[in-house]
């Protein structure tokens, strides 16, 4: 009984997918609206902003939640969030562990598939069906949910949903759902864009960090 029950959990979590695959397209609203949030971040030097963040799995009994920030110029960040800092200055990524007190090095490939803070407002741009699901109204200020759904049904994921404000075209959250059944929700709390950003603040400092031991895997 117990394999029955998992298999009908699996067939029901499948199917689901496919109807929300099936009902995905390229609807014209939700490209208008993701075109110009895309053009608005990708013509600032650069910003930063600070974020609630939350991982959920109901049927596991997961519910995490922290907050963090994230400074952006281009396609370099240096992302603070819970116990860990990453640092990618376009070409290696550092990633600290805060408890270990140690730093991972790698490659940087722009080609992969991994949702980063850089490629949130672009990522639409190629593998993925959008649709406008619906336009509400919080606090006066109007937002558009658009939900982006990758064409390769292999993707670990099956959804992105985006929330933009209709009038300026800034994302206030962005949520992934994953065919595990986790999901994790970013919320933006304060932005502050069109800043004056040094290539410095995207590389990992080791003479800042006394004793960390760095562990190469490139």
């Amino acid at each position: 009984m117990k394999v029955l029950k998992v298999s009908l959990l699996s067939f029901t979590a499948l199917l689901l997918v496919g109807l929300g695959q099936a009902k995905a397209q390229y609807d014209p609203k939700a490209l208008a609206s993701l075109d110009e949030m895309s053009k608005k971040y990708s013509a600032m030097s650069g910003f930063k902003a600070t974020f609630t963040y939350s991982m959920t799995n109901p049927s596991a009994g997961i519910n995490e939640s922290s907050t963090g920030n994230i400074t952006v110029k281009g396609s370099k960040f240096h992302l603070a969030m819970g116990n860990q800092e990453v640092f990618n200055n376009g070409t290696t990524v550092w990633t600290f562990l805060k408890d270990a007190n140690e730093v991972n090095v790698s490659n940087y490939d722009p080609q992969d598939d991994d949702i980063t803070p850089t490629k949130i407002y672009t990522i639409y741009k190629k593998g993925y069906k959008y649709m406008l699901v619906e336009e509400k109204t919080e606090a006066g200020v109007v937002y558009q949910t658009i939900d982006l759904i990758p064409e390769d049904r292999n993707n670990p994921f099956f959804k992105v949903r985006l929330i933009i404000s209709k009038k300026d075209k800034t994302i206030k959250s962005w949520k992934i759902f994953e065919k595990s059944g986790n999901s994790y929700d970013y919320s933006v709390k304060t932005f502050t864009p069109n800043l004056t950003l040094t290539d410095s603040e995207f590389v990992f400092d080791k003479a800042k960090y006394k004793g960390v031991e760095v562990v190469d895997l490139r």
